[in-house]
């Protein structure tokens, strides 16, 4: 019988949305930072779970982030127990390539996710707002209490020669940093679904805390619901791109994936057969 399969989808912060990516540290350690809430949603009585929209402010992070987006509500998608106060493992997508990968997983496939992330130090401040400590030491100028952004990244370390893990891209790259178990995955091919979207009654049974569930409308193509307990963060990163450039793809992608490494390879879904999941898994493992 053949093991497991995976599919791996971009998500997180990124310069778009809302404007910087999260960190990588030089030992491969990170932080989780969601995108903005994009759409509408509901009012909270309506949410099948009577809890608040989460806000940049309310998250869990190891640097500040700017003042004017501390209120901003979040995409907390995916979640995971323990993560910036989540309690479950689920993951909704609205894209019609991604969903198609997902929706062919099964239950103890894996779903893994991706972002790209910039190189930072130990004590990041963040991208301004807020920040403690030297700034003229963080940024090369300015002082003590400057809300500027600290502009430490992969450069500001090579020059001082901190140590850095060899398999980091220089400056930004994709690296895994979580994953999720399958449990369950409901598609819009499913039941009730209309073909645009999952029956909304059937993921919010299944999936309450889910961030899709508070959008109006509801828009998810695909709800994942992981395993709990074998499901979340990384404790390291598992680099998918080269060490010497963040745009060039690693053997993972190339030699494991469904992708081509060819092109902005880093925002599309990959898909991985049994065989190449069994190595990744592996790797992962090893981290």
């Amino acid at each position: 019988m053949p093991g497991p399969r995976a599919v791996a989808v971009n998500v997180a912060a990124n310069t778009n949305e809302p404007g910087f990516r999260g960190p990588v540290y030089p030992d491969g350690s990170f932080a989780y930072v969601p995108i903005p809430e994009s759409a509408a949603t509901l009012p909270r009585d309506r949410f099948p779970v009577d809890e608040p929209l989460p806000t940049y402010g309310d998250l869990d992070l190891p640097f500040a982030v700017p003042a004017d987006l501390r209120e901003t509500a979040v995409h907390a998608d995916p979640e995971f127990p323990g993560v910036h106060g989540r309690e479950c493992a689920t993951y909704g997508d609205p894209h019609g390539v991604k969903a198609a990968r997902i929706a062919d997983l099964g239950p103890g496939d894996w779903l893994l996710f991706y972002a790209t992330l910039t190189l930072r130090p130990h004590g990041w401040a963040g991208p301004g707002g807020g920040q403690v400590g030297d700034a003229a030491e963080r940024t090369g100028g300015g002082s003590a209490g400057d809300a500027g952004a600290d502009e430490r990244d992969g450069a500001w370390l090579r020059q001082r020669g901190v140590a850095v893990d060899d398999d980091l891209a220089p400056d930004w790259g994709a690296y895994l940093f979580a994953g999720m178990r399958v449990e369950r995955v409901l598609s819009a091919a499913d039941g009730d679904g209309d073909g645009g979207a999952v029956d909304r009654a059937a993921a919010a049974a299944a999936a309450p805390t889910n961030a899709h569930l508070k959008r109006d409308p509801f828009d998810a193509r695909v709800v994942a619901v992981g395993d709990p307990d074998a499901s979340g963060l990384f404790d390291r990163v598992a680099p998918l791109s080269a060490p010497d450039a963040g745009s060039e793809a690693n053997p993972i992608v190339t030699d494991l994936s469904s992708d081509s490494g060819k092109g902005p390879w880093w925002r599309r879904p990959m898909a991985f057969d049994a065989a190449a999941t069994s190595r990744l898994l592996a790797r992962i493992d090893g981290i």
